[in-house]
Formats: C-alpha cells, sequence, structure tokens
C-alpha cells in the first residue's frame, strides 16, 4: 500500500484506492499504485493471491481460484480502510470515501466487488470488464480454433491467416465500413453498423492464392475459402449447441488492425483459455485442448470454479447504498470484444428496471454508466484517443487531469458531489488539439461535424430507437 503524506493540505484527500489485476497474473501492478498516489489516494494492490501471469498455481488449489475470483480484492479493500485509519491517526475531518480502478481481469473483479460485497467501494472504475469469464475465454479458445490452433499443424493449417492475410482483411474491413461514420479515419466508430462481408476476399477459380506483384515482391490479395470459412464464423456471435443462444458476441470489425490480435490468433489455442481449462477447470496438468469446443464450455459453466463467470445483473444493493460504476471498453479490443460490455449493460437494466426498452438510458444512468471509446484496443493504446487517465500508463498523454479528460476524476466527482459523467474527452497524445468526445451508451452516439480539416470534431449526440 503506498500512502500519501498525512499533511492534508498536499497529502491525503481522505481517500483509498484498490487497485486490479490483468489477465490471470498474480502480479501488482505497480504503474497503478502510482498513479493512485499521484492523486492523493492511499492506493493498495495485490498479487491475487498467486505468482506469475498464468494458470499453473490453480492445479489442486481451489481457494487459490477463490483469491482470483473475489477474495483477494475484498481482503485488500477492507484491509486498506484499516491501515488508513491507523495510519493517519487522529482521523481526518474529512469522510473516507473507497474506490477502486481496473482494467479487463481488474474489471471484473470490480464488477465482482459491486454484486458481492456492495460496501467495498463507492465508486468503480471499471474497463473492458472480463465478465461472463468462462464464455469470454472459451470464445477465445473457439475463435483461435477457427484459425487452425490447437490442430498440431501450426502455420501449416489450411485455415491459418499469417500476418499478410490479417493486414489484408483490416484493409478490406476498412474499405467496406471505415466511412460508416462520416469520416475516412482508419476508426470503424460503430463496429455494431459494420457487416463486413469476408467473402469478398475469396480468391477465384483459378488460383488459390492469388498474388500481384510489386516490383519483384508478392503481395497476396486474397483469401482460400477455408479462410474465408474461418473468418465467417469470427465475425459471428458465439452461439450455443442449440444453435440459437448467443453465449458470447462477435469479434469487432476493426480491431483485427491492433498487433494484440496475434495473442488470439496463433498457431497455438490462446493461453489464457488453455491455463483456465487445463488448471481451474479440468485440474490435469496433462490435458490437451486440441478438440476444444462448446462441450468445454458447458462443462465450465456446470461448475463455475470461484464463481468467476461474474454475470448477474442484480447491482441493486450497490445502488441502494449510493455506489457508482463507471465503465468503458475500446472498440478496437481484440482480446474482449466491446459488444461484451453492451450486454453487461443490458443484463444490468432489465435485471433492475423490469422494462422491455434498454434505449432509455435514465433508467440506471443514476449508477451505472458506459462510455464507448472508437479507435481504442485493450484497455488502452490503438490509432485514437486513447488518454483519459483510465489508467496509469494512459495517463501520461492525458492532455489535461480534470473531470472532462481523466475518468478516475468523473468518478469521484459522481460519487462526492452527485454529478456524473456526460461525456468523456480522450486525447491522442499530450496535444491538446487531438481530441475527441467518448460517448455514453446508450442513447449517444460519436458524430464527425465540420470539414476534413482542423475545422472539423468530434461531439456526441442524442439519438433514437434501438442503438
Amino acid at each position: 500500500m503506498w500512502l500519501p503524506m498525512k499533511e492534508e493540505a498536499e497529502g491525503w484527500y481522505g481517500r483509498v484506492l484498490t487497485v486490479g489485476n490483468g489477465g490471470l497474473n498474480g502480479c501488482i501492478d505497480y504503474g497503478n499504485l502510482d498513479y493512485g498516489s499521484s492523486f492523493h489516494f492511499a492506493t493498495i494492490a495485490s498479487d491475487n493471491g498467486h505468482d506469475g501471469v498464468g494458470g499453473l498455481p490453480f492445479l489442486d488449489s481451489p481457494e487459490v481460484i477463490n483469491d482470483f475470483a473475489w477474495r483477494s480484492i475484498h481482503t485488500i479493500a477492507q484491509l486498506s480502510r484499516v491501515i488508513a485509519a491507523h495510519y493517519y491517526s487522529p482521523p481526518s475531518s474529512l469522510p473516507l470515501r473507497s474506490y477502486y480502478i481496473g482494467c479487463s481481469t481488474g474489471g471484473r473483479q470490480g464488477i465482482q466487488s459491486a454484486l458481492k460485497f456492495p460496501g467495498d467501494f463507492d465508486g468503480i472504475l471499471a474497463g473492458a470488464p472480463a465478465v461472463d469469464m468462462q464464455h469470454l475465454l472459451g470464445w477465445s479458445g473457439i475463435i483461435s480454433r477457427a484459425v487452425g490452433a490447437g490442430s498440431g499443424k501450426g502455420r501449416e493449417s489450411a485455415q491459418f491467416i499469417d500476418e499478410e492475410g490479417w493486414d489484408l482483411v483490416s484493409e478490406e474491413v476498412l474499405r467496406q465500413c471505415d466511412a460508416l461514420d462520416g469520416r475516412m479515419d482508419g476508426i470503424v466508430t460503430e463496429p455494431d453498423e459494420c457487416l463486413f462481408d469476408p467473402s469478398l476476399l475469396l480468391c477465384g477459380e483459378e488460383s488459390d492464392e492469388d498474388v500481384e506483384r510489386e516490383g519483384n515482391i508478392k503481395k497476396r490479395v486474397c483469401l482460400t475459402e477455408t479462410q474465408v470459412d474461418a473468418l465467417k464464423n469470427i465475425y459471428s456471435p458465439l452461439v450455443g449447441r442449440d444453435g440459437e443462444t448467443v453465449l458470447y458476441p462477435r469479434f469487432d470489425p476493426g480491431a483485427e488492425r491492433i498487433p494484440m490480435r496475434n495473442r488470439v490468433f496463433a498457431p497455438e489455442i490462446f493461453f489464457y483459455t488453455f491455463d483456465w481449462w487445463r488448471y481451474a477447470i479440468y485440474n490435469d496438468s496433462s490435458r490437451t485442448l486440441d478438440d476444444f469446443g462448446l462441450k468445454d464450455i458447458e462443462f465450465a459453466d456446470s461448475i463455475n470454479p470461484g464463481g468467476v463467470a461474474t454475470w448477474d445483473g442484480d447491482l441493486s444493493k450497490f445502488r441502494v447504498r449510493g455506489g457508482k460504476i463507471l465503465t468503458y471498453h475500446g472498440r478496437m479490443d481484440p482480446l474482449i470484444a466491446s459488444g461484451n460490455s453492451k450486454r453487461l449493460y443490458n443484463l444490468v437494466f432489465f435485471t433492475l428496471s423490469n422494462t422491455s426498452n434498454p434505449t432509455n438510458p435514465s433508467s440506471i444512468e443514476d449508477f451505472y454508466r458506459l462510455f464507448l471509446i472508437p479507435g481504442m484496443s485493450h484497455c488502452t493504446g490503438g490509432p485514437g484517443a486513447f488518454h483519459f487517465g483510465q489508467r496509469g500508463p494512459s495517463a501520461l498523454g492525458t492532455a489535461r487531469n480534470d473531470s472532462s479528460h481523466n475518468a478516475l476524476l468523473p468518478l469521484v466527482e459522481w460519487v462526492e458531489e452527485g454529478r456524473g459523467p456526460e461525456v468523456i474527452i480522450g486525447t491522442e497524445d499530450s496535444d491538446d488539439r487531438k481530441v475527441r468526445e467518448h460517448c455514453r451508451w446508450p442513447g449517444w452516439r460519436s458524430v464527425w461535424r465540420g470539414s476534413e480539416g482542423e475545422d472539423g470534431r468530434w461531439v456526441c449526440e442524442g439519438t433514437s430507437g434501438d442503438p
């Protein structure tokens, strides 16, 4: 735990901040420890109850899984209050407020905390939350297998798409969908509106590897039927064995541009999927996933170790006690589809509102808001305006640390002053001129207004109907 100085004028402001983790990690997030303490939070983080970034510690260790799933965050949240009260004794005249920050697994941990321990935090900043975690990792495994992972053939698999092939796919996605938002800038603002048709990349009958020449260099310009079929699966939602139940949203068109795609679309099955099923689900260090499929997801659902799935919309207790949740998700996230955050929003909405109209944000916006970030990859990075103070490293490029430009600060303002954020302004770098308003969902969307030059800008405008 990192503690600011005791003097109220320049030290502690009566706030504690708990930091989450990522992946299957058992690693302390020192970047966010530093970030939180720089804003005068007494900041605490943990190793999630184990060491390293893989799943081996889960083998034969159900209590370690419990630590990972929920107990570590709950424990340090409680501990942070005790340490702060003792260190800053006599007690400050300021009311003690407890906050949380995390992305990916850290986002899931924040949502799990609100569900399981609604008194732990007053405000939660949850990025790209890995909720419905077993369906997420199951989806990752299945789309890995779509391009030949686990087949034993590696890059020689007929479905495998190499770097050149993915570059071709990315170019075609932009050709079909970049202009949908009114601006050709390499960013698909609304991936849900992109009806990407990979069949347009299919090679002709003469050759299954059509190429064109640029000097002495051969450049592929099409894909095989097997590869196109793989893409159709990747860019479609994952459905259950009944052929109807959606288990997980599709891969976002545009996210294939992000190099991090290679973590999923590799010759080997996705690392986190492999380790979770081998060590936490099957508890068998010799287990292979060569035939990984829906049956494995169904088995994982049946045991849900540690209650890790985190798929429950009943946040009523957290809401009643005045808690606030601010979530965000990059729309070019190649690891967690941004559509999953929409699913979570709707799950909470329907659970709490008993209404059939998810397009009216007023029913849960008093305590829960979702911001979708065009052009941002997983938690940070990408070609868009991804600097908005959501986590330590991203704060380095944030143009201004105020409640419009830094996501942590409007959360504090929302909790302590009752004013929830309407927009979050992101910057591409520390140059304040390259900005973009990021909008709440549902009910708002990002629209380009003006010319292609410096006179134009992105603004949030209200929408009507189903988003």
